[in-house]
């Protein structure tokens, strides 16, 4: 346990001498193991977070308010107009310190909002990933989630903002950038480990988050992540869906509700150790998406990654929407060894799941806990 109460998997503090103290945060990648993309149609989803990838986000005491840039990232030196088109063609025009700024002002206007003090001393902010780029792995609210975690440690206000809300305020920083999405990853990123979610109408409404409940990580099979290099944007996928659910189309909210249902079971199965249930619905969830949004949403790619895998026999599905592919095998390591030479053959990297444990802190469960429902 850090000095401060929270997880070492999140965070690290670092005190150099008699100079303040500089904060570091890490923020994972998320897997969306059952019911997404229920999530933003009052759903039920079971994500996890994984040790592969992640964010970091370092926040150093400094005389002046300073946003680094990402030496890679937000590049803005180059040997030639060419060049400078080429990386707008491959890596579009945003880096992170748009996402940085993001946070700090939705962190500050709701502490304005809901009268938490906060001091006037200044900070440098730089961030660092190794998430890929596009691959439904939330790598954007990776780094608004480290921020933040920085921010509530910079200011001692972590147990003052629930952990309940801060996922809705992480998903507000990236709803300032026109990032589209729902509350599943931010929820994962900020909870931690393996994690069901209910985001029932009823409780949206009333509370603004759903009900979340941590698991236990070793219910986990082994999964592995595949993903390919050059994927195609994510962020494209949902518009035409959400339109039809939002005009009632029947056959939208029915199969919602039937990805949502895919998560109820999944937990009985992953409680229950049937992993032979897991791998059907795996496969469930990714064909009902796929007659909800069609081939030409989810791009040649995306589908191939999933097919690679079921031709081994391994059940599989997106981790997000589109990009990478969760896949479970499970006839064990004999068929393990045809999906890394399937992949290998089909030019996908692959890589093992390592799960995260639960990120919250001491003072986050107090926080969790006291903030609502103060007489307990």
């Amino acid at each position: 346990m850090q000095p401060n109460g929270s997880s070492p998997a999140s965070t690290q503090i670092v005190a150099n001498g008699s100079s303040p103290a500089i904060i570091e945060h890490k923020a994972y990648a998320r897997i969306g193991l059952l019911g997404n993309p229920s999530d933003v149609y009052y759903g039920r989803t079971i994500s996890l977070n994984i040790e592969n990838f992640w964010a970091s986000v370092r926040l150093q005491p400094s005389a002046d308010l300073l946003i680094v840039p990402h030496p890679n990232h937000d590049l803005v030196k180059f040997d030639s107009v060419s060049q400078l088109v080429n990386r707008l063609e491959t890596e579009g025009y945003y880096g992170g310190v748009r996402l940085l700024m993001a946070t700090c002002k939705v962190f500050t206007n709701y502490c304005k909002e809901q009268g938490i003090h906060l001091h006037n001393n200044n900070f440098s902010l730089s961030y660092d990933t190794n998430i890929p780029r596009q691959t439904g792995l939330s790598g954007s609210s990776a780094i608004v989630c480290a921020t933040f975690s920085c921010l509530l440690d910079f200011y001692k206000v972590r147990d003052k903002i629930a952990v309940e809300i801060r996922p809705q305020l992480i998903l507000n920083a990236e709803k300032e950038l026109g990032i589209v999405a729902g509350l599943q990853d931010r929820v994962a990123q900020v909870y931690g480990g393996l994690l069901y979610m209910d985001f029932n109408k009823e409780s949206m409404d009333k509370n603004g988050y759903g009900n979340y409940t941590q698991l236990d990580t070793s219910l986990l099979p082994p999964l592995y992540l595949i993903y390919a290099e050059n994927p195609s944007d994510s962020g494209k996928v949902h518009s035409a869906v959400r339109q039809r659910w939002l005009d009632g189309d029947m056959f939208i909210i029915s199969s919602m509700e039937k990805v949502a249902n895919l998560a109820l079971e999944g937990k009985k199965a992953l409680l229950e150790k049937d992993y032979s249930k897991l791998a059907i619905l795996m496969n469930q969830n990714f064909d009902l998406r796929r007659q909800m949004f069609g081939d030409a949403a989810l791009g040649a790619l995306n589908i191939e990654m999933v097919e690679v895998a079921r031709r081994v026999g391994a059940a599989s599905k997106f981790t997000g929407s589109g990009g990478a592919v969760v896949a479970f095998c499970p006839d064990g390591p004999s068929q393990v060894e045809l999906l890394n030479d399937a992949c290998k053959k089909a030019g996908l990297s692959i890589v093992p799941v390592k799960v995260v444990p639960s990120l919250l802190s001491e003072v986050d469960i107090r926080a969790q806990s006291s903030i609502h429902h103060p007489s307990t």
